[in-house]
């Protein structure tokens, strides 16, 4: 008698909310602790230099992964993805730490937010996915978002905001040629060629404006190096657990810790029309992720 082959079982797809709302809340509070340390060291150092610093040492934080990444065959076409990647996101980069300098805290944190609404468009318009109409009113009430925050003509809008309108596209852009390079390349080498490309992308820039850093300024930027890397670890950890339908709500805390900390350690006012502002992007965001997940 032949033996039977059993069929491969598929995991289920994870679904442990509590675990990933916790990962979550952990990524909020690591991800506002980094903007806080950015703003505190971005006033006395050059955008492009404290981002250089920022990427250059996540690179050596990468340093245990280097050998898994040595052993990956690149063709050109995946290169190329990379270069365009690391300009792309050297340049967003630049802008976040330039805004970050320039204005509150909450109102970077709430215009952050229009990235996965820029995602969401380009992946119809780049990559051909649809456009359902949710899509376009959650679009919509973003923008309406972003007048709440910045109420032109009510409030100054200064060279700050007006990058942070620019800023969510790039990064947006990078997100896109990173869900494209997932198909021929593993996790562990995008995230490792991001690092090393923008670390060579924002070198030039900064050795244009360098100042050379005090010890203390060194050690600010290892552990704004530190806080992204573990933010982005806890943000991973939180979609392997839960669908992004049930994570994404809990990064409105985002906004509020934000605007706590603005107030706490830089004396800035608390904005309700930034809040309103921020609420409305991120309840877009979440309802078209939420959308999104029931298909």
């Amino acid at each position: 008698m032949s033996a039977t082959v059993p069929k491969p079982i598929r995991p289920a797809p994870a679904n442990r909310p509590l675990e990933g709302i916790a990962w979550m809340l952990l990524t909020g509070l690591l991800f506002v602790g980094l903007t806080a340390v950015v703003k505190h060291v971005g006033q006395d150092l050059p955008a492009a230099q404290a981002a250089f610093l920022r990427f250059l040492f996540g690179t050596i934080l990468l340093l245990p992964a280097i050998r898994a990444i040595r052993r990956t065959v690149l063709d050109g076409r995946t290169l190329r993805l990379f270069a365009l990647r690391g300009a792309l996101h050297s340049a967003a980069v630049v802008l976040w730490f330039f805004a970050m300098a320039r204005i509150p805290l909450t109102d970077v944190t709430a215009m952050n937010y229009l990235s996965p609404i820029f995602v969401g468009l380009g992946a119809a318009l780049l990559l051909g996915e649809r456009l359902p109409k949710r899509r376009i009113a959650a679009v919509a009430v973003a923008l309406l978002g972003v007048a709440v925050v910045l109420r032109p003509g009510v409030r100054e809008v200064t060279s700050g905001h007006l990058v942070m309108l620019v800023m969510p596209i790039l990064s947006a852009g990078s997100y896109l040629v990173a869900k494209r390079l997932t198909s021929d390349v593993p996790p562990l080498v995008i995230v490792g060629g991001l690092s090393v490309s923008v670390t060579i992308g924002l070198a030039p820039l900064a050795l244009l404006v360098w100042q050379t850093p005090t010890a203390a300024q060194t050690a600010w930027m290892v552990v704004v190096a530190a806080l992204a890397t573990a933010g982005h670890y806890a943000m991973t950890r939180a979609f392997a657990a839960a669908p992004v339908s049930a994570t994404q709500p809990v990064t409105f805390l985002q906004l509020v810790w934000a605007a706590l900390l603005g107030w706490a350690l830089f004396g800035e006012a608390v904005d309700p029309f930034v809040v309103l502002g921020g609420t409305m992007i991120v309840a877009a965001v979440s309802y078209d992720a939420w959308r999104e997940s029931r298909g």
